[in-house]
Formats: C-alpha cells, structure tokens, sequence
C-alpha cells in the first residue's frame, strides 16, 4: 500500500485557504464604506440633526454609529482626538468657545475665520446651512400684528414713545442677563432701557409660555426653537447685528473625507436643504407634537430629495 505524502495533505489545506479567502473577498464589495461615528450635542436640534444625518448617510451605504448627548467642548474635544468622525457644529460656538474671537464678524466673515482656523488642526468645514440658531428679541403675535414691529431698532423706538411702555415686561434666562457680551452691550447697541422691574431673569423654556400667554412684551429666545413657530412667537430682525451668526455646519476630519470622496458633496445637499423655518418645524415636531427625533428625521427625508 502506497503512503501519502505529507506534502500532499499540506497542498490541500493551503489550496481550501486561498479558495476561502477567494470567495470572501468576493463577497465583499471593494467599494464598501468604512463605519462613520457622528458626534452630537444634548439638545433636542442636535438630536434632530444627527438622525437625519444618520439616516441619509445609512440609505448612501455608510455604517453610522451615532454619540450624543454631550456639551460642546466634549464634543470638540473627541471630534479633535479622533473619537468622532463628523458633527454639526456652530459657526459663532467655534468663534466665540474654542478660538475665543471677540470681534464682530458678518455669517460669511465668520464662517471662513473658523474654516481657516480649523484647516491646520485636520477638520474640514462644509458649507454652511442657511440654518442660524441664534439669539432673537421674541415678541406675542398678537402686540407684533397690533404695532408692526418686525426689528429691534423699531422696538427700540417703539420704547421712547410708547406712553406704555413702562409697563412692558422683558424676559431673559439669568445665563444672558448676566454675561459681559449678554444684555447690557445689547441695550447700549440699541439704545434701549427698561427698569428694573421691566427685567425678568427666567427659565429659558419659561420665556416661551409666557410670550404665548402674553405676560411679556418681550422675550429672549432662539430662533429655531419649535417653540416659536408652535406658540406663534414672532423673532425680530437683529438689524445692527448684535447677536452672532450661529449658522449650523457639517465639521468632518480631513482623512474621513479622503477616504470617502463622495461624503463631501453628500453632506453639502443635506446642509443646502436646511433653513430655520425647516428646523423649527422638526424642533417643534419633538419638543410640542411628541414625536421622536427618529420618525421626525424619516419624515423629513421622505420629503426632500437628496443625492
């Protein structure tokens, strides 16, 4: 009886091994898409837009992890170390938080000062929405429709002759109320005054219920919060731009985007179709209506056509 070489059992385990490795990478398709983690912060529109983006960039053929919840210098913080590959950030959060800029800056001038600032450190700004979650001086529809007061500068007139006027109410969270670039540079830019009295430091979600119950005259809000729309709450025009741009901003890693050519563009559609009137319908749609950030960003996906 003929013995079987060794050699020969070991060219039949090495030739299954290559057929194996064969079949799996031709199961696996080259241009498969390496996972994505999206970083977030902790309210209801960073919530919102980390959905829909998730959501979108899962139907292009990305694998997305998603981390929310976080305070702005955390979520800078992991997006710098490597932790997160992408977030929506803030133009005037990166100005005025993490490159500590003090001048007053148009949305555009602002935008390419952080673009800049951040190109040497490896993270990419995209374009910027039209979507500006900032400041506004929030009036009651119905005092709005009754003086057709639509900026601040017509408040402030408004103000100095108004025999009533001393009996308007303005209300603020203590945050804005007390910080150095808050209330007082915004009443000397418009040479507005109130009393004391005239002052209400309040819960910021307090100011909301009581400008749609008419128990203020005026109220700090922001201007995509659901609440405006949903409590008819009318935002005026910041016309000597007090408040900074806060024009909301796809921020990705410089190696995330080389790997994945497309990512750019893709992301760019995503900020085009976003503006506040869109953010505060999705804002109000959790905040108000009870719906989840999951089925509010499926619907707004439905309903716009992206690349």
């Amino acid at each position: 009886m003929m013995l079987t070489s060794p050699f020969k059992y070991l060219r039949r385990f090495v030739q299954a091994c290559l057929i194996g490795t064969a079949l799996v990478a031709a199961a696996t398709p080259a241009f498969a898409q390496p996972k994505l983690v999206l970083g977030a912060k902790n309210f209801t529109e960073q919530y919102v837009l980390a959905e829909v983006t998730a959501q979108y960039l899962r139907s292009r053929g990305y694998t997305v992890e998603v981390r929310s919840g976080l305070g702005s210098t955390l979520m800078r913080s992991a997006l710098e170390n490597g932790q997160f590959d992408l977030v929506w950030d803030y133009t005037g959060t990166a100005a005025l938080v993490y490159d500590k800029l003090t001048e007053k800056l148009s949305p555009e001038a602002m935008y390419e000062r952080v673009k800049a600032l951040d190109a040497p450190r490896g993270l990419v700004w995209l374009n910027a929405s039209p979507l500006n979650d900032t400041y506004a001086l929030g009036l009651p529809s119905k005092f709005a429709d009754e003086t057709g007061i639509t900026t601040v500068s017509q408040l402030a007139q408004r103000l100095k002759t108004d025999p009533d006027a001393k009996r308007y109410v303005f209300g603020m969270d203590a945050e804005f109320a007390n910080r150095p670039d808050g209330l007082k540079p915004l009443l000397a830019t418009y040479d507005m005054s109130f009393r004391r009295s005239q002052m209400k430091q309040m819960d910021p979600g307090l100011v909301y219920t009581a400008l749609h119950n008419n128990q203020l005259k005026i109220g700090l809000v922001y201007t995509t919060d659901g609440r405006v729309k949903g409590f008819g709450i009318v935002p005026l025009e910041d016309d000597k731009h007090f408040f900074p741009p806060y024009n909301a901003t796809p921020v990705v890693r410089k190696e995330v985007l080389e790997r994945n050519p497309r990512l750019a563009a893709q992301l760019n559609a995503l900020s085009a179709a976003l503006n506040n009137d869109v953010m505060q319908d999705m804002n109000k749609a959790v905040d108000l209506d009870g719906k989840s950030a999951h089925d509010v960003a499926a619907d707004f996906l439905r309903t716009h056509s992206l690349p």
